[in-house]
């Protein structure tokens, strides 16, 4: 924190030197100044102009080129003249070159502390000593202590109840990461993501049983967001304790569409693949028995000029919509990018709500992207390739062919 306090003097300086530059200067412009108000002669200059203009005036006067009335109308008009030219020429004596001085300093002196005041308040001093506590750390219960003192000093810091919730859970202490989530929830509002980790949580610690609390929280969830992925596998962990080995695989296949965890998304996988095996059928074959409904056959491969630009790792998302656009998503797959070349069925299985199926629609529009980030929104530079106009029906024929051929700009 020492560096950085004297990074922000260092700022500063620029600053300072701005406000005593102009006082260097002073001399020289209040002589310069003075020198110029000595050697004006523009009232001369004026008076001279008013002179020759009057003597004009009374030699056509006397010519009788205009009358007396004329006359003192002219007269009157370059009386004022001279007058409005004369009234901004009257300077106020000049003020001495060292007057404000005394100000600079008070000035210099309020920028330091606002500077510094605002930082406080708008900077992220609490994040630095986060980093440091991660840094100077050789333990976790050293690096707990510490996070535990920074929760202390600035409670209302969501970075570091945040730090601490997963700290606390993955290091056995429920309680604590419970309450360092609360605390969480209570300074960034009841996120759905949140109250899905809160209720996984309670899940656990309960020997994994749907409580009256944890059914609350997941009911909340998906109140508020019915493809929330921790929500979804959750349910799926109960469906396969409960011996439902179908509904298992149902909720785990929606988690994973949602997801962004690659390592959370393969332990899903595993999970279906133990629950096809206590069902007693084949992948292949518990993909034909719980079909349901009519679905899109499908082939998913990378344009050969697209391949090597990412990692295997990549996830990849195959999307059937709506032709009209006005529906969520009919039904989302998960695929790697190192899966690919490969053949999928999309049914009512991939549907993200029962408001949105694909049996719903004849036809659908087929997108395959494959984002770097992991997101679910697309980006600049994730990969893609769709098709429109696909029927949906019997998943026995031949397979829609999908290229993976472009770039997002």
């Amino acid at each position: 924190m020492t560096v950085l306090w004297l990074s922000f003097g260092l700022l500063l300086l620029p600053a300072l030197w701005l406000l005593v530059a102009p006082m260097r200067r002073a001399h020289r412009v209040h002589d310069a100044q003075a020198n110029f108000e000595a050697n004006d002669r523009a009232a001369e200059q004026n008076v001279a102009i008013y002179r020759r203009r009057l003597a004009s005036l009374e030699a056509a006067l006397e010519r009788g080129d205009i009358d007396r009335a004329q006359f003192d109308e002219d007269r009157l008009e370059l009386d004022r003249s001279l007058l409005e030219d004369t009234e901004n020429l009257t300077r106020k004596p000049l003020q001495s070159p060292a007057a404000g001085r005394f100000a600079v300093p008070v000035v210099a002196l309020t920028l330091v502390i606002s500077a510094m005041l605002w930082y406080q308040h708008e900077g992220a001093e609490g994040d630095l000593r986060l980093y440091d506590a991660f840094q100077q750390s050789d333990s976790l219960p050293a690096l707990l202590e510490r996070l535990e003192q920074e929760a202390r000093r600035q409670p209302g810091n969501a970075d570091v109840w945040a730090t601490l919730f997963p700290l606390y859970r993955d290091s056995g202490q429920g309680e604590a990461a419970i309450g360092a989530l609360d605390r969480l929830i209570e300074l960034e509002g009841r996120a759905p993501s949140l109250l899905a980790q809160k209720a996984q949580l309670m899940f656990f610690m309960a020997d994994r049983r749907l409580t009256d609390d944890v059914q609350a929280l997941v009911d909340e969830v998906l109140e508020r967001d019915s493809r929330e992925p921790t929500i979804l596998g959750l349910l799926g962990v109960h469906a396969f304790d409960g011996g439902d080995y179908e509904q298992a695989i149902s909720y785990w296949r929606r988690a994973i569409a949602g997801m962004s965890d690659s390592r959370s998304s393969q332990a899903l996988r595993e999970g279906i693949r133990i629950a096809q095996q206590r069902l007693g059928v084949a992948p292949e074959e518990q993909e034909a028995a719980v079909s349901q409904g009519p679905g899109v056959r499908v082939n998913v491969s990378l344009a050969e000029e697209l391949q090597g630009l990412l990692d295997d790792d990549t996830r990849v998302f195959v999307v059937a919509r709506d032709m009209e656009g006005e529906l969520p998503p009919l039904a989302v797959a998960q695929l790697t990018l190192g899966e690919l070349p490969t053949t999928l069925v999309l049914d009512n299985r991939h549907a993200m709500s029962d408001a949105a199926r694909l049996s719903q629609a004849s036809e659908v529009r087929l997108l395959v992207r494959v984002t770097k980030s992991g997101g679910a929104t697309p980006e600049a530079g994730d990969m893609y390739g769709d098709v429109e106009g696909v029927p949906v029906g019997d998943v026995e024929g031949e397979p829609v062919e999908v290229v993976i051929d472009r770039i997002i700009e």
